[in-house]
């Protein structure tokens, strides 16, 4: 089984009080949606392996956030950072910290509910689906904006996980050294929400065509 990893290396502060490990599935990759994500016209989607392993460097350093429904996205709502993602097999898995001073009741939620029942979902901006006509929407080329932490079953993706370490301030990254390292880009500014924007059906069926969907606060719900 072929693994293809990255990271941000931070260095350890013992007893980091802001700083809470956690690991998780981001999604599938190469595997249909359980369910088609908010904004996708109805349709399940696919997220190729290559665009995956592609957008993987975007997915660094970007945010993961929470609605308090817990079902859903807001962006406004950052309460850690990815600081390692991987594929392997089917699995895009993810590691990193929340920020659990500042948010309490994050860690809180975490720590009180059922083992298993916490997922995760990502957020996309320009995103390639090879042929809007098909019943399920392929996904060839992406940038991760960043994930959500919500309850499995809202999550498109059922197979999905989120969970924080035992403990506080150390990394609790996968065994499997990462093979490449690097830094995470300056910070995007959160702005007013944005639309969702579909090209005109007319001019793009048949052809590989932007889906413009620059996370909506519900995106996979």
């Amino acid at each position: 089984m072929k693994l293809e990893a990255m990271a941000v290396m931070l260095p350890e502060v013992d007893g980091h009080p802001n700083r809470a490990p956690f690991t998780g599935v981001l999604t599938l990759v190469d595997e249909p949606s359980t369910k088609p994500p908010s904004g996708a016209r109805g349709h399940r989607v696919i997220l190729t392996r290559a665009a995956a392993l592609t957008a993987l460097p975007s997915l660094l350093g970007m945010a993961v956030d929470y609605a308090p429904s817990w079902d859903g996205h807001d962006a406004r709502r950052k309460c850690g950072i990815i600081t390692h993602a991987d594929v392997e097999g089917s699995r895009l898995s993810v590691a990193g910290y929340l920020f659990a001073k500042d948010f309490p009741e994050v860690e809180r939620q975490m720590r009180q509910c059922a083992p298993g029942a916490m997922g995760m979902s990502w957020e996309l901006a320009d995103a390639h689906v090879e042929d809007m006509r098909a019943e399920v929407w392929t996904l060839t080329r992406a940038t991760f904006t960043g994930a959500a932490i919500l309850l499995r079953e809202k999550a498109a993706y059922r197979n999905t996980a989120f969970e924080l370490g035992g403990t506080r301030c150390r990394s609790i990254l996968p065994r499997t050294a990462p093979r490449e390292s690097v830094h995470a880009g300056a910070p995007r500014s959160l702005g007013t929400r944005p639309r969702v924007a579909f090209p005109g059906k007319d001019r793009n069926e048949g052809k590989e065509t932007t889906w413009n969907h620059r996370q909506a606060k519900t995106w996979s719900r």
